[in-house]
């Protein structure tokens, strides 16, 4: 009279909970491809960035801006002893989201490659070429074993010696694309469906600034202020060069 009753270990039958074991066997090895063709880590790398705090990026006609919220632990950190916006070379600078002790390292490699290609060409690395070496570092970092994937991504932009600005972004799995405009980020979704609408092909330099702070608005929980978030900005005439808290605080008095 039982017969008829479904029985998990019938032969022939697979348990649910045989199928999960099976599945995560290979979410603790990053060199071993899972049945459906994924490496699971990579995935988990970019578990970290979406957890990380929200970044932008805009490519104007005569620049670029970068800009990221930068939130404290706690109130008795020194905030200016932090920077997310950092200096690669003269005219190229990144952002990230992710875990900052993985962008120092990509941050550092960057500055290495940089002036290894000046020494060898006497003249400054182009920003395409600094965003194919270190996506090829980051890929690294996806196929050796004893190492695990960079869990941060980087927003890159530069204007090289021609004088056209270029926004790159750069993900653990070592993919890099360029961008007119995107986000990174526990809140990218909102923030590119912000970008989509107020982007225009015609953003000047200043415009651009002023729209990213608008896109960190959107979902920036409590009051944003100069200490709280960051922004970069290059262009062809000074380079790249982080803003002052002073002058963050003018652009956000003049979006308010």
């Amino acid at each position: 009279p039982f017969a008829s009753l479904s029985n998990p270990f019938r032969p022939g039958r697979k348990p649910a909970f045989v199928s999960i074991i099976m599945s995560e066997r290979y979410s603790f090895s990053l060199t071993t491809f899972s049945p459906s063709g994924k490496l699971v880590q990579i995935n988990y790398a970019l578990h970290a960035v979406a957890a990380g705090n929200t970044s932008i990026g805009i490519k104007a006609q005569d620049g670029v801006v970068i800009a990221t919220e930068k939130k404290m632990p706690s109130i008795l950190v020194d905030d200016q002893s932090i920077h997310k916006v950092t200096k690669i070379t003269d005219h190229i600078g990144m952002v990230y989201s992710g875990m900052s002790p993985d962008s120092r390292v990509l941050m550092s490699k960057g500055r290495k490659l940089a002036q290894q290609y000046y020494r060898v060409y006497q003249e400054p690395i182009p920003t395409l070429q600094l965003v194919r070496q270190l996506a090829s570092v980051m890929q690294e970092y996806t196929q050796r074993g004893g190492v695990r994937p960079f869990g941060v991504s980087l927003l890159i932009c530069g204007v090289d010696d021609d004088g056209k600005p270029a926004m790159f972004q750069v993900d653990p799995s070592g993919s890099y694309f360029a961008w007119k405009a995107t986000a990174i980020g526990k809140n990218m979704v909102n923030a590119k469906t912000f970008l989509e609408k107020r982007f225009s092909e015609e953003l000047e330099l200043e415009d651009a600034i002023h729209t990213a702070i608008l896109t960190l608005k959107e979902g920036f929980e409590g009051q944003m202020n100069e200490n709280n978030i960051e922004i970069g900005i290059v262009d062809k005439d000074k380079g790249f060069r982080r803003l002052a808290p002073a002058d963050v605080k003018d652009y956000l008095a003049s979006v308010a």
